[in-house]
């Protein structure tokens, strides 16, 4: 796979602007000072950018924003896109810059005189995040224009170093739309099969790629994982990626990713209402695998492995009851209550999996595992859950650095008693009240005391239904962004 849209770094051509099709975006600063670019685009426009600059509107604009000449005298673009953005922007402000470019262009080729700005990386991060589409399964497409042509060219001083300081952050964003991809896809395409297939093609990434089957996995004792696909055709699998980039003897951190394919609830039915939008309760595992492609492409120097539990939870004569008793991995006994509480077995056994097999320095899992969080937190930030403040800590900087939402939210011994269970050593639903706080605890059974652990509750803002500021509506691809910002502000070597 790759980006919907290829972005390439050119060196500076003045006389481009007059000739380019499409879009044409230059950027001025807040104090209204043009670069050679701007000064081009001001004097083909007989004055119009000056214009722009001198009124009352542009007085008002905030660093970021961007202002539109449409059908530009003395040009053959179709729109003048004039970019306001303050030299001392953060990264996280020009992405967003750059994906307020990428909506305006829509469709067409996009030529962004960026001059010698600092920011011309990650405003090429914005658009690329910004600038996808899934739309495989239309017929027709009003918008199905020929996609070369809409190709961005980004005009710099120094295109080859650009072209480099990029190359790591559109990783990134190849990965994030992986994730999309993956979330984004019907159930009766994404089988757990079709899955696993798909993370062994990166394989030719340099990732080593190991399928376990339900054989294996029944060998290993993964019962809680197992229980949870049984009333389906689909058969439940566990895939495991490794990067090897870091120093050969040291452990890696581990990665593990929750990979419903279609929650139907199982014998615990869901309503109807909304039942379709089950097909993106492989959220976390389609994190997971973004991150993995993104560290393989820019060739992270760190161990990291990436796990995922793949199954379907359906209903069927051989589905798991409510009231039944499954041993996981562990040895631990779960009652279940409610089938349709079915993501916290599956992570179970992949938790202890990972760490009996690879000893992590530490483990991160993601989930989208309750609709209780999103009425805490809704879809600004995900729930995070820790038993150790360092590495909590540092996921909380690389998150909000990324411009992604995340919110520590509270565990403690006292939830544990809305999970025990009369009949087994614990129940895998402690009913409504701390609903994502019972189900945090229900994992933490699972992660021994040495082990450094985050549980990232994704319901909210793995899939929304309006447009945030890096994804139209839909999948979004959080996570992968601030993932790979912590592995390589604090796993990477050198």
């Amino acid at each position: 796979m790759s980006l919907s849209t290829s972005i390439r770094f050119e060196a500076t051509d003045l006389d481009a602007i007059a000739t380019a099709e499409g879009r044409v975006a230059i950027m001025v600063t807040p104090d209204g000072k043009l670069d050679p670019g701007a000064r081009r685009a001001n004097r083909l426009t007989k004055g119009a950018v000056a214009r722009l600059v001198e009124s009352e509107r542009f007085g008002k604009a905030k660093s970021g924003q961007v202002m539109t000449l449409a059908w530009p005298a003395g040009m053959a673009a179709e729109a003048l896109d004039v970019l306001v953005l303050d030299r001392k922007a953060t990264p996280v402000d020009a992405r967003k810059a750059g994906a307020t470019l990428a909506k305006l262009k829509g469709t067409k080729a996009l030529l962004l005189m960026a001059g010698n700005t600092r920011e011309a990386a990650n405003i090429a991060l914005g658009i690329a995040l910004r600038d996808y589409r899934f739309d495989r399964y239309k017929s027709s497409d009003d918008d199905s224009e020929d996609r070369d042509s809409a190709a961005v060219v980004i005009h710099h001083t120094s295109p080859e170093d650009m072209t480099a300081a990029a190359a790591p952050l559109l990783a990134v964003a190849e990965g994030a739309h992986m994730t999309r991809d993956l979330v984004n896809e019907p159930a009766n395409v994404l089988t757990t099969t079709e899955f696993a297939d798909r993370l062994a093609e990166m394989t030719s990434l340099g990732l080593k790629v190991e399928v376990l089957d339900e054989d294996e996995l029944e060998k290993l004792g993964m019962r809680t994982l197992l229980c949870v696909g049984q009333g389906s055709d689909s058969p439940s699998k566990v895939v495991v990626m490794q990067w090897n980039g870091g120093q050969k003897d040291d452990a890696p951190l581990a990665l593990v990713g929750k990979g419903v394919v279609f929650d139907t609830g199982g014998i615990s039915l869901k309503p109807a209402a909304g039942m379709e939008d089950m097909t993106m309760d492989m959220g976390g595992a389609g994190v997971v695998a973004g991150t993995m492609r993104a560290l393989a492409l820019r060739k992270a120097k760190a161990n990291v492995v990436g796990l995922v539990g793949l199954v379907e939870n359906m209903p069927s004569g051989n589905a798991t009851r409510p009231g039944d008793v499954i041993k996981s991995m562990k040895g631990t006994t779960v009652e279940v209550i409610n089938t349709d509480a079915e993501g916290r077995l599956v992570l179970a056994d992949v938790l202890w999996y990972a760490q009996e097999r690879f000893k992590p320095v530490g483990m991160i899992d993601l989930a989208t595992l309750t609709g209780a969080i999103i009425i805490g937190l809704g879809h600004e930030n995900a729930g995070v859950f820790s038993n150790d403040d360092a590495l909590c800590n540092a996921f909380l900087k690389a998150a909000e650095a990324e411009g992604e939402g995340a919110w520590r939210m509270p565990l403690g011994k006292a939830y544990d008693e809305l999970i025990k269970s009369r009949i087994a050593d614990i129940k895998n639903t402690g009913g409504r009240p701390a609903g994502s706080i019972t189900a945090a605890q229900f994992l933490a059974r699972f992660v021994k005391d040495e082990t450094p652990w985050i549980h990232l509750d994704i319901a909210g803002v793995a899939s929304v239904k309006s447009d945030t500021d890096f994804a139209p509506k839909g999948a979004t691809g959080w996570g992968v962004a601030a993932l790979n910002r912590l592995v390589q502000d604090k796993f990477e070597q050198g």
